[in-house]
């Protein structure tokens, strides 16, 4: 029997605002344990919460960004569950009124294109985190993170394969930090996400029991989380079993799922609208203030950087996943170097030295990086030392003409000096000569090599070919 997969994602994007949702505590993260707290976002008795105008602002935002519906009349309610971590005994949170409603986001999966729904992006408090003790059998609580304001998007269930799963949480990720609501971090907690997996035999309309999957920081959990589901809940249908609706925590270390415990419904939360929160109502002149806000988004820019810099669709897209990337490629490009140049120099020297981590922890400014290819382009070292004068910047910092200078690695482009080697080569290695003008003509490399190792990778190559070219004819 064959089966499909249908997989919708729950994530909650936790926002850069200053202070917490309903109080003035610090939302920094880091903090000492239990320092970020007050009466309000610890719950006692008699406090009363004060919206923070700008987590509304962050969510009508992200609602323009996903071409979703701004709800003109939404409301809080409180979401009824005991943990140790929750305070209040219930988390402030939206029901049946979410700010935002149905939207839309377009991923890209093989070369095929899709829109994935959003069923509602609404407003929440978080909660705060136990640290269990590695040593004794005890839990500690801290509340720093209790009321730190979440969005949480809601997709369709439209999603038919972890492809499309790591495709669609990587462009909402990308919106997210441009519109710099959310820093995206997901091994800090910034950017979690939770996925409700089933499969129904191909054909059916009916849904198929759903497991629920936490514990996935990364989009590479994600994806191997999904993965292993699929081949679980297959194996299970196929022998003719039943799946049981429950929440599965992903264990990285053995690569497999984990019951948690029995899956929730809305009812079990017994939601009610929050009695201490006056509805919210959002005129249309707000909207098209923030509107008015929004930056150019990675669709947008991609598009522009096709049609401005001429860029393959493939590097346009490299380049405006991540904010930062696009920003560093178009302030390199405003030092002189053709784009092409600087695309293919960032694709594949620069995001492999950074290995994951963050273009803002580079040591090397976009202007030294335009300056080190200008130097290739005018002949004062090759390709193959600036790959080594990048690496040195990206230990030191220092600018490409000073590490140059110091190494002595300026390229020797003096004709008088190479020719004379190039003779010397040419004397030496007579048999591959005359294979050379015998019409092995993949020799050149050979010579050229040669050439490298006597001036220690700092002739000319043009030059070099030119040379043993003439030598050789």
């Amino acid at each position: 029997m064959e089966f499909e997969t249908v997989i919708g994602l729950e994530i909650h994007a936790q926002l850069k605002t200053i202070t917490k949702i309903f109080c003035g505590c610090s939302t920094k993260f880091g903090a000492p344990p239990n320092s970020n707290t007050c009466p309000i976002c610890l719950g006692m008795p008699g406090v009363l919460p004060v919206l923070n105008k700008k987590v509304v602002e962050f969510a009508i935002k992200l609602g323009l960004a996903t071409n979703s519906t701004i709800n003109r009349f939404s409301q809080f309610a409180r979401k009824n569950y005991f943990y140790p971590d929750l305070p209040k005994g219930y988390q402030t949170s939206q029901f049946d009124l979410p700010i935002i409603g149905r939207g839309e986001i377009k991923i890209e999966v093989d070369g095929q294109e899709r829109n994935i729904g959003i069923t509602r992006i609404h407003m929440e408090e978080d909660a705060g985190k136990l640290i269990h003790d590695e040593v004794e059998p005890v839990s500690h609580v801290d509340l720093n993170r209790t009321g730190t304001p979440l969005l949480e998007i809601v997709s369709e269930p439209d999603i038919r394969s972890p492809e499309e799963a790591v495709a669609y949480l990587k462009k909402l990720h990308a919106i997210l930090r441009y519109l710099d609501i959310c820093d995206g971090n997901m091994q800090e907690g910034s950017f979690r996400c939770d996925a409700n997996i089933s499969l129904r035999p191909v054909g059916r309309e009916k849904l198929g029991t759903r497991t629920e999957l936490k514990n996935m920081n990364s989009f590479r959990h994600v994806q191997n989380a999904l993965e292993y589901e699929i081949r679980r809940q297959r194996d299970i249908l196929l022998e003719g079993g039943k799946i049981i609706q429950e929440t599965l925590l992903w264990n990285p270390d053995k690569n497999c799922t984990e019951s948690m415990r029995g899956k929730e419904e809305a009812h079990d939360y017994r939601y009610f609208p929050c009695p201490d929160l006056v509805p919210i109502e959002i005129s249309s002149e707000w909207i098209e203030q923030v509107r008015a806000l929004l930056p150019e988004l990675p669709n947008e820019r991609k598009a522009r950087f096709i049609e401005q810099y001429e860029l393959p669709e493939y590097d346009a897209a490299v380049l405006t996943a991540d904010r930062e990337v696009a920003e560093y490629f178009e302030e390199t490009v405003k030092g002189g170097v053709q784009a092409k140049k600087v695309s293919n120099w960032i694709m594949t020297e620069l995001l492999r030295e950074l290995k994951g981590e963050e273009i803002s922890s580079c040591r090397v400014t976009a202007p030294q990086l335009a300056a080190l290819l200008l130097m290739v382009e005018n002949n004062t070292i090759s390709g193959k030392i600036a790959k080594t004068v990048f690496l040195d910047m990206m230990e030191s910092g220092k600018d490409p003409q000073a590490i140059v200078q110091e190494k002595n690695l300026v390229q020797v482009s003096d004709v008088g000096e190479l020719l004379s080697l190039v003779k010397e080569i040419v004397a030496a290695n007579p048999g591959q000569a005359e294979d050379f003008r015998a019409g092995k003509t993949k020799l050149m490399g050979f010579f050229v090599g040669q050439l490298m190792q006597k001036t220690k990778g700092k002739a000319n190559p043009q030059l070099a070919n030119e040379l043993f070219s003439k030598e050789l004819g």
